[in-house]
C-alpha cells in the first residue's frame, strides 16, 4: 500500500486507537499493540521473514518488527525510567519534597505567594509524578493562602502549572525519559533537561498571569474555611515525617544526577581524555547518574529511621513504573510499524509540503492523544514512539527535518506541549486538582482546561521560535 491510501490508513488507525482507549476504556498498552499488529497486516507488511537473495534484500516479517520496537524501547530508557521513578518516590518518603517546598518559600518571599507555589511546584515535579505533588503540596498552598490572603484560585491553578511544566517537559520524569530515548537521545538527558527548563519559563509565565486573572472570575469553597484548619493540615503533615532533611540532603537527588551529567558533556565537548575522564564520562551516563541519586535518595530514608521500607518502596515503584514502561515499549512498536509501512518513504517524497509543519507535528499528535485518552504520559510515549530517532534514517523525525541533537529536542519538547494541551474530565489530573481546589467541575473548565491550554500554546509559540534560531 502506498499514496493517499497508506496516509488515510494511518489516519484511521489513529483514530481507532484514540476512540479504544478513550470511549471503550481498553488499556493503551493492548490498544497500541492490537492497533500495531492491524495496522502491519493491512498495509501489507509481510507475515514472516523473508531471507535475502540476490536480486531483493532481507524483508523483516511482522513478528520481527514488533519485537525489535518492543525489545529496543526497553534497552534504551526502561532502566533509566525505573531508577528516576525511585528517586522520586524517596523524595516522597522522606519529606525531602517539603523541605524543598519550604526553601523556595525561604527564597521567593510570602509577598509572591502564587510565584512561590508555582516554583514549588516545577520543582517538586521534576522527580515526583504532579499528581501525587499536589497531593504533596496541597497543604503548603492552603497555608500560604491563609497567611497572605491570596485567592485559593489563583494558588491552585498557579500550583497545577508548576507542577505540569515540568511533568511533561523535563527528565528524570518517566514521560520526559521515554520520549528523549525514542528520539535517540537517551545519552543526551542533560539537552533536554536544559531545554525543559528554558520552555518552562515562558510556559510559567503564561500560565503565572492567567492564574492571577482566573482568581479573580472564580471563587472555592476553600475561600470560607476555618483559619484553624487551613495551619494545622499543614503542620501536621510535618509531623508525619518527624525531622525533615537539610537542605543539601534534600536536593542532592536531584541535584548530583544533574551536575554529572553536565560534567560528563563538558569533558566530551572538549575532547578531553584519560582514567579520570573515563571515570566522569562513566558517571555521567544518564543510568549511573541516576543510580547516584538514588544512593543519595537512599541515604535519606536511612537518616529518616525508614530504610526497612525501602523494599516494600521499590515493589511499589515498580507496579506504578511497569505500565509506563509497557506502553513506551507498545509506541515503539507502533513507530517501527509506522516506519516499516512505508509511511516514512511517503512524507520523504512530499518532504516540501510536510516541511511546512515541521516542529508542529509532534505537537498537534500529541495534543490529539492528550485530549482524546486524558494520559500525558500515555500521549508523550505513544507520540515519541511514532516520531522515532533522529539518528535512524526510515524515522518519522528525519522525515520532517529534525535531524541534530537540538531539533530533536526540540521535538520533544513540541511533544510534551501537546501532551498538557488539554487537561478535562477524562484527566486524574484534573479530578486532583478541581477536588482538592474546592472547585466545581464547571469551574475546573476554566481553570484547570484553560491554564493547560494558555500552557501548551505559550510553549508550542517558544519552540518554534527557537527551531528558526536553532
Amino acid at each position: 500500500m502506498t499514496g493517499i491510501p497508506l496516509i488515510i490508513t494511518f489516519v484511521i488507525s489513529i483514530v481507532v486507537m484514540i476512540l479504544a482507549i478513550s470511549k471503550f476504556k481498553v488499556h493503551p498498552f493492548l490498544a497500541i499493540m492490537g492497533i500495531s499488529l492491524i495496522l502491519a497486516l493491512i498495509v501489507g507488511i509481510p507475515i514472516v521473514d523473508i531471507p535475502a537473495t540476490a536480486d531483493s534484500p532481507a524483508v523483516s516479517g511482522i513478528a520481527s518488527i514488533i519485537g525489535a520496537g518492543f525489545s529496543s524501547t526497553f534497552a534504551g530508557i526502561g532502566i533509566v525510567i525505573i531508577l528516576g521513578a525511585l528517586v522520586g518516590v524517596l523524595l516522597e518518603k522522606t519529606g525531602a519534597a517539603i523541605k524543598l517546598a519550604d526553601m523556595v518559600v525561604s527564597a521567593v518571599g510570602k509577598k509572591r505567594p502564587e510565584l512561590a507555589i508555582m516554583i514549588m511546584g516545577w520543582i517538586v515535579s521534576i522527580p515526583v509524578f504532579c499528581d501525587s505533588g499536589f497531593v504533596i503540596l496541597d497543604p503548603i498552598r492552603k497555608a500560604l493562602r491563609k497567611r497572605t490572603m491570596a485567592s485559593s484560585v489563583s494558588m491552585t491553578v498557579a500550583l497545577s502549572a508548576g507542577l505540569y511544566a515540568s511533568h511533561v517537559f523535563i527528565p528524570p520524569t518517566p514521560g520526559p525519559i521515554a520520549a528523549a530515548g525514542a528520539a535517540g537521545l537517551a545519552d543526551s538527558l542533560l539537552l533536554v533537561m536544559g531545554f525543559g527548563a528554558l520552555i518552562s519559563i515562558p510556559t510559567l509565565i503564561a500560565a503565572y498571569f492567567y492564574a492571577m486573572y482566573i482568581g479573580k472570575k472564580v471563587k472555592s469553597t476553600e475561600d470560607f474555611e476555618d483559619d484553624g484548619e487551613i495551619t494545622n493540615t499543614y503542620e501536621d503533615l510535618v509531623k508525619e515525617y518527624g525531622k525533615l532533611p537539610n537542605g543539601f540532603a534534600a536536593i542532592a537527588p536531584i541535584l548530583m544526577p544533574i551536575l554529572l551529567m553536565a560534567l560528563s558533556s563538558v569533558v566530551v565537548a572538549m575532547k578531553m581524555s584519560g582514567p579520570m575522564i573515563n571515570v566522569i564520562r562513566f558517571l555521567g551516563h544518564p543510568m549511573l547518574a541516576l543510580t547516584v541519586g538514588l544512593l543519595f535518595g537512599i541515604y535519606l530514608l536511612y537518616v529518616s529511621g525508614k530504610l526497612a521500607s525501602f523494599n516494600q518502596i521499590t515493589n511499589d515503584t515498580l507496579k506504578t513504573v511497569g505500565p509506563i514502561l509497557f506502553v513506551t515499549a507498545a509506541g515503539g512498536v507502533l513507530g517501527r510499524v509506522i516506519a516499516s509501512a512505508g509511511f516514512i518513504e511517503y512524507i520523504r517524497g512530499n518532504a516540501t509540503a510536510i516541511s511546512t509543519i515541521g516542529i508542529f507535528f509532534p505537537f498537534i499528535i500529541a495534543a490529539i492523544l492528550k485530549s482524546a485518552q486524558g494520559s500525558s504520559t500515555v500521549a508523550i510515549t505513544t507520540t515519541a514512539g511514532m516520531l522515532g530517532s533522529y539518528l535512524a534514517s526510515d524515522s518519522l523525525m528525519v522525515a520532517l527535518g529534525l535531524t541534530t541533537p537540538v531539533l530533536a529536542a526540540l521535538a520533544v519538547m513540541a511533544i510534551g506541549a501537546g501532551a498538557m494541551t488539554v487537561s478535562h474530565a477524562n484527566d486524574s489530573y484534573f479530578w486532583v486538582v478541581t477536588n482538592f481546589g474546592g472547585m466545581k467541575a464547571e469551574d475546573g473548565y476554566k481553570t484547570q482546561t484553560a491554564v493547560t491550554l494558555v500552557m501548551g500554546i505559550a510553549a508550542m509559540i517558544a519552540i518554534f521560535i527557537f527551531s528558526l534560531i536553532f
